[in-house]
């Protein structure tokens, strides 16, 4: 039933620690899903500095979903976006053949407090890869949720259960937020041939065995699996139909090495719009000198 587990593992992003558990090594995905980051907890003073913010930098090939425990984020981005993240919300930008955005925590640096959320990145199919950038926001009415027997669930975004988002998907996927109170069970279909839960809270027995937070368990295709809480748990479950291989690197998700090179190239080149509302300082690529200010404008 269970093909392998992922521990995350730990990483420094200048300000605070996320938990890695894809890409995996041998370039795993879980359907379309290719790059998936569990973002603290971690608990900021009023005040805390700008660097742990995510300034402007690109992505192709991909779409991401930020999602929220607790916390806020301002992201904009260079086709015109200017948006609050809030928990339980669904923010979907899909760079297609290339966008620009930061992630901002404003709100958090003049209040305190928790972070606490989840950051994906979902492979464009081959006929999308080249798509239009767009960005959408979905609140808390485009989501289906179901409760009963300990459990709280809510399709982020795909189909699943019978239900289906509104959030404009690519591919055949499915991704849900569990919340189960100790003892209780929930079963996961057989709907996709790629499925993985990762316990981003708590502990949970699969196939007579306990998992604990920080842990996904990617299933064999072909059997339900039945999960039950020994503690109050989070579970977001994640999968769908394989898009194919994919090669990523950076922030740059491609089905080809020489797409991935150009991308680079034009970054390099100031050849990617930077946000209007936030074009003063970038990221620049990895391995290269130091830049101007802004080579951008």
């Amino acid at each position: 039933m269970i093909e392998f587990v992922i521990d995350q593992r730990r990483r420094d992003l200048g300000g605070f620690e996320v938990g890695r558990l894809l890409p995996h090594h041998g370039g795993k995905m879980v359907g379309p899903f290719i790059f998936f980051d569990h973002m603290g907890p971690v608990e900021f003073e009023a005040g805390f500095p700008r660097n742990v913010d995510v300034r402007p930098h690109p992505h192709i090939g991909l779409s991401t979903v930020t999602y929220l425990f607790e916390g806020e984020i301002t992201h904009r981005d260079s086709v015109g976006s200017v948006q609050e993240i809030h928990p339980g919300e669904v923010n979907w930008m899909t760079a297609g053949k290339g966008i620009t955005h930061s992630e901002r925590f404003e709100h958090l640096r003049q209040t305190g407090g928790r972070m606490h959320g989840i950051q994906a990145w979902v492979a464009l199919p081959l006929e999308a890869e080249e798509t239009d950038p767009g960005f959408f926001h979905h609140g808390a009415d485009d989501l289906p949720t179901y409760e009963g027997g300990g459990l709280w669930a809510r399709l982020v975004a795909g189909k699943a259960f019978g239900a289906e988002a509104k959030v404009k998907t690519h591919s055949p996927m499915f991704y849900v937020h569990w919340r189960l109170d100790a003892g209780a069970t929930a079963q996961l279909p057989a709907e996709y041939p790629e499925r993985a839960a990762y316990v981003a809270q708590g502990i949970i027995e699969v196939d007579g065995r306990e998992f604990h937070d920080g842990q996904m368990l990617v299933f064999a295709p072909g059997q339900p699996v039945l999960v039950k809480a020994v503690t109050p748990a989070i579970v977001m479950l994640l999968g769908g139909e394989p898009v194919g291989p994919r090669l990523i690197e950076w922030n740059f998700v491609a089905s080809s090495k020489e797409r991935l090179e150009q991308a680079k190239a034009d970054w390099r080149a100031g050849r990617m719009k930077l946000p209007d509302a936030d074009d003063k300082e970038f990221i620049p690529l990895p391995g290269d000198p130091p830049p101007p200010a802004n080579p951008m404008s």
